[in-house]
């Protein structure tokens, strides 16, 4: 049994840590931003940037410009998409959103807010887990939206009110916004909302799950706010470390800052690195399978040897080891489950590592599932690839199953 079934929370966030945000983007993502480089940063963390900050200063002037090039030299687009809202059971980004990160006053001093966002393509182009940044004007509702369902930014899914969740500046709050105990920090929560909304007293909603909601201070005259969702829970490393699931040296070195201020600062563990033996116990002794011009083969045997082991397999019989490993490497790796799993995140340089780890470099891959999966892969990249492009309209049809539907069907089918 794994040791977390009973508990989908902790299940859902420790898959995230390992596969959606691995310690290589953060060591990567980090390293740029403190170069102040913060667009190498979004792109170490699979963030696309779709703002032009020069084209934006002829229109809104140079002083908006300045605030949003400071919140975006402070982004930490990794944190970001480490609290992103994501759906289960994968842990996968939600898709089709757009969630509000910060609010300008708008440039001529009249209207309503614009809003700095981060969207997630629909889940037929989702692809890669890809999130976008742009500006979201009420006077230009659709501009940039490139076909997103849902292009405006929501009540339920906003962090312009958690700024401690991506902006380097702030994260030192999140110790102080993570209590425990919940009634303290929903009022708290609760009190930020209606300042942000100018209201001065108003009852409001705390959504538990899809149907189960309290609501504060009920006898508050005016309509009912609603909390946002990153109000009403504990940030995932603060469940992950209570548990034992998680060690400070995995923490975001910006998380591990400020919810540990007085331990000392450690070199992070890279859990990502996969493992390159190819050894085989091959009839009481230990042979050597690798790749030679492409292909995996065993290195212990003759040529005749394996010929007469290759006619038997043929025939019915059972070959040698060294050929049974290769065999299913190809075809039903024990790794399966993390290439799968880094390609559904988007990570695809880490599943061709793992893939090369286990079948060496420049490898001809055999018809199997790691060859299903790998294609499956570059088939949805090319439909993100097209969405990303406006070249796809509303996405597949509504009758075509789309690649996740197949992939899952897939998987449990062989499981």
């Amino acid at each position: 049994m794994h040791p977390l079934n009973g508990h989908p929370r902790l299940t859902l966030w420790s898959h995230v840590r390992e596969f959606a945000v691995p310690t290589s983007m953060i060591e990567s993502a980090t390293a740029r931003r403190a170069a102040g480089d913060w667009s190498g940063a979004c792109a170490a963390a699979r963030v696309d940037v779709d703002l032009n900050l020069r084209a934006l200063g002829r229109t809104h002037g140079s002083q908006f410009v300045a605030t949003v090039r400071a919140d975006l030299r402070h982004l930490a687009p990794d944190l970001l998409r480490w609290h992103f809202p994501r759906i289960s059971p994968d842990g996968l980004l939600r898709p089709g959103l757009t969630v509000s990160l910060a609010r300008y006053p708008p440039p001529d001093h009249g209207g309503r807010a614009v809003h700095l966002v981060a969207r997630t393509p629909p889940a037929w182009a989702d692809a890669g887990q890809r999130i976008s940044l742009a500006l979201w004007e009420p006077a230009r509702p659709l501009a940039g939206a490139g076909g997103h369902p849902h292009p405006r930014p929501g009540p339920r899914f906003r962090l312009d009110l958690h700024r401690h969740l991506w902006d380097a500046r702030r994260t030192s709050e999140l110790r102080e916004r993570s209590e425990t105990d919940p009634a303290t920090r929903w009022r708290g929560e609760a009190a930020r909302l209606l300042r942000a909304e100018e209201r001065a007293d108003a009852p409001v909603t705390v959504r538990l799950s899809s149907r189960r909601r309290i609501v504060l201070n009920p006898d508050a005259p005016g309509e009912a706010v609603e909390l946002p969702d990153a109000s009403t829970w504990l940030p995932p490393d603060l469940e992950l470390l209570h548990a034992g699931l998680i060690d400070a040296d995995r923490l975001h070195p910006l998380v591990a800052s400020a919810l540990l201020p007085d331990r000392p600062a450690v070199a992070s563990r890279d859990p990502d690195t996969p493992g390159s033996s190819r050894l085989v116990d091959c009839r009481g002794a230990t042979h050597r399978i690798g790749v030679v011009n492409g292909v995996l083969v065993p290195l212990d045997h003759d040529p005749d040897e394996i010929r007469r082991e290759e006619l038997l397999v043929a025939l019915g019989g059972t070959g040698l080891p060294c050929l049974q490993a290769i065999d299913t490497a190809h075809r039903r790796p024990e790794s399966l489950a993390d290439v799968r799993a880094r390609l559904d995140h988007g990570d695809t340089a880490g599943a061709l590592a793992v893939v090369e780890g286990l079948l060496g470099p420049d490898v001809l891959l055999r018809t199997g599932a790691l060859r299903d999966e790998l294609e499956m892969a570059v088939d949805r990249q090319v439909a993100h690839g097209l969405y990303r492009a406006g070249l796809a309209g509303a996405g597949p049809a509504p009758s075509t199953p789309d690649s996740r539907r197949r992939s899952r069907r897939r998987r449990a089918n062989s499981r």
